[in-house]
C-alpha cells in the first residue's frame, strides 16, 4: 500500500492545516479549568478530579439523554460568568485548537448566557475577544500560528437577539465575524427573527443560522429563503430531502437549491450522533 492510500494517523492529522466554522465555545473547556474556578466560586460539580470530570462530560454527552447533555453546559456555563474567568476560557480556547493544527476558526458564544453575574452583552463579547487575543500569542509563543474569530449567537427562545446582533455589527472590525442564532429549533422559527436578519443584511454583515438540526426541512427552508442565510449551522436534515433508494441519490428541490447555491453545511456528525439526530457517522 502507497502512503498516499494509507489511512493517516491521528498525528498526521493533528498536524493538518485546518479551519474550523461551528465551535461553541462554552462546549470544550479543559477539565481543570472548570475545576479551579467552580471550587473559587462555590459551585458544585459531578467530581473535582480531572480525569473523572473528563471522563463525566464524555459519558453524558454519549447517554443519549437530553438532560444529561443540557447538564453539561450548564457547568460550563457557571463557571463563565467573571470576566477573568471568561478570558481565561477564550485563551486556552485558541491555545488548544492551535494544538490540534486549527489556523483559523470561529468560534461562536451567546454573550447573554454569561451575564448572569453582572457583566453587559459588551463587558462579556470584549472578554471573550481579548482572551482569544491572548490565546493567539500564547500559541504563536509555542511554535503555532491562529486566528481566531467570533461568532456571536442570539438564543432563540428569549428576546436578545436584536441587541447582539447590533453589537455583532458594533465590533465587527475587532474580531467578531457574524451573528447567529442558537437554541431550540422547535417552536422557534428563524422566522421569529426576521428583524434582526433584516437589520444584518442592511448593515451587510455575515450571519449563520442553526438550522436543520432538531427540527426538519421547514427550518432550513426558512433559514435561507425567508432569513437569508450564508451558512446553515448543522443542516444535516437535508437528508430528509434526499432519496437514497437510488444510484447516485436523488435530491428533492430544497437540497438541489442548496447544492446549486452552494450553502455552506457547519457539519457536526460527533454533536448530531449525541443529541440523537444521526444514527451515526454514516
Amino acid at each position: 500500500m502507497s502512503d498516499l492510500t494509507k489511512k493517516p494517523t491521528a498525528e498526521q492529522v493533528k498536524r493538518l492545516p485546518k479551519a474550523l466554522l461551528h465551535d461553541h465555545l462554552d462546549g470544550g473547556l479543559r477539565p481543570q479549568t472548570i475545576i479551579d474556578i467552580a471550587k473559587e466560586i462555590g459551585h458544585e460539580l459531578p467530581t473535582y478530579d480531572p480525569v473523572e470530570l473528563a471522563e463525566w462530560f464524555r459519558s453524558s454527552c454519549d447517554s443519549g439523554s437530553l438532560v444529561l447533555y443540557l447538564e453539561t453546559f450548564a457547568h460550563t456555563v457557571a463557571v463563565m460568568q467573571r470576566k477573568q474567568d471568561i478570558v481565561r476560557v477564550a485563551r486556552e480556547c485558541a491555545v488548544d485548537l492551535a494544538r490540534d493544527g486549527v489556523v483559523y476558526a470561529e468560534v461562536r458564544m451567546a454573550p447573554e448566557l454569561i451575564t448572569e453575574k453582572g457583566l453587559t452583552l459588551s463587558q462579556a463579547i470584549e472578554a471573550i475577544l481579548e482572551g482569544f487575543r491572548e490565546g493567539e500569542a500564547e500559541a504563536k509563543a509555542e511554535g503555532n500560528v491562529i486566528r481566531v474569530m467570533t461568532l456571536l449567537c442570539g438564543m432563540r427562545q428569549n428576546e436578545l437577539s436584536q441587541e447582539v446582533a447590533e453589537l455583532a455589527v458594533k465590533y465587527r472590525d475587532q474580531g467578531v465575524v457574524g451573528f447567529d442564532i442558537a437554541g431550540p429549533e422547535d417552536g422557534f422559527p428563524p422566522s421569529d427573527q426576521l428583524d434582526t436578519f433584516e437589520f444584518l443584511r442592511r448593515e451587510n454583515a455575515h450571519f449563520t443560522i442553526h438550522a436543520g438540526e432538531a427540527y426538519g426541512l421547514p427550518s432550513i427552508w426558512e433559514a435561507i429563503q425567508l432569513c437569508g442565510a450564508e451558512r446553515l449551522g448543522h443542516g444535516v436534515r437535508i437528508t430528509d430531502d434526499i432519496d437514497f433508494n437510488h444510484t447516485p441519490p436523488r435530491l428533492g428541490r430544497l437540497a438541489a437549491y442548496v447544492r446549486d447555491r452552494r450553502v455552506p453545511l457547519e457539519m457536526c456528525p460527533s454533536s448530531n450522533i449525541q443529541t440523537g439526530v444521526a444514527d451515526s457517522f454514516a
